[in-house]
């Protein structure tokens, strides 16, 4: 188990100096449809967008990381999700998301394939209310609920026009813990477990003294500090944390004895 234990921790520093910061909030969009009466609706997404509403400059449109490309709303039925974007970006209050679209929208009726007439808004961006607080650390998943059904309309001349009825569902995905540990110049691996497994996705250093263990599932952890057996310290656990999806729970600090 010690083994197992350590290389985990070595993950966990890497990730932490690399890929994360404690400033970040992480937001994954899915999409996925109610049932239609169609045999395809398909739909080309180009971009999405979050808008930040902050008091200072950090104000505006972000871009997110997105994969493109055509998905059939139909395919997205009964439960049936896919990931269109996913992406680490500042925290902060989210009020807007933009779902840009492009040109390749049809749908199928009796076989046959018409072009989905899109507003030019569509093209610029669908935008959805959100109103959300991002915090640092912390998972959210944003839903997009586009209803095929109402959102295209059938005109006398067999023309069909996109007017888009999507409801939105934001849910945080986890949890995290953060604290302080002194001496402040020791080097300590620093990790979370529960039911004796090593868990924990993101590590990151603030400074010195401070640690913030991200992307944990709700429940209670025990948090473990190891300064190594040449350290001169000896090991400490905190027991009973609880993590609640959505929050970062603060343990305050904690201060290593020696081992003399």
């Amino acid at each position: 188990m010690k083994r197992i234990i350590y290389v985990l921790l070595a993950s966990l520093v890497i990730l932490g100096a690399c890929n994360s910061s404690a400033d970040e909030g992480r937001i994954i969009v899915r999409l996925t449809d109610s049932p239609g009466d169609y045999e395809a609706v398909n739909i080309d997404i180009v971009g999405v967008q979050v808008h930040r509403s902050m008091s200072n400059a950090e104000s505006g449109w972000i871009d997110l990381d997105v994969n493109a490309g055509v998905y059939n709303l139909l395919d997205l039925t009964d439960g049936v999700e896919t990931v269109i974007a996913d992406s680490r970006i500042p925290a902060g209050q989210i009020s807007q998301l933009r779902l840009v679209l492009g040109d390749n929208n049809t749908v199928v009726v009796d076989g046959v394939e018409y072009d989905i007439i899109t507003p030019s808004a569509a093209k610029s961006g669908l935008k959805l209310i959100v109103d959300e607080s991002l915090l640092e650390g912390i998972t959210y998943s944003l839903l997009l609920d586009f209803d095929a059904a109402k959102s295209i309309v059938k005109t006398g001349s067999m023309k069909y026009i996109l007017k888009p009825v999507i409801k939105t569902v934001t849910e945080a995905r986890d949890g995290a813990i953060e604290g302080t540990v002194l001496p402040s110049d020791l080097s300590v691996a620093i990790y979370a477990m529960v039911e004796d497994d090593t868990l924990g996705t993101t590590f990151s250093i603030e400074n010195s003294s401070s640690f913030f263990l991200g992307g944990l599932e709700g429940g209670t952890y025990d948090v473990v500090f190891d300064p190594g057996e040449t350290s001169g310290y000896l090991p400490s656990t905190i027991t009973g944390v609880e993590v609640n999806l959505g929050e970062i729970t603060n343990v305050g600090e904690t201060a290593l004895s020696t081992n003399n």
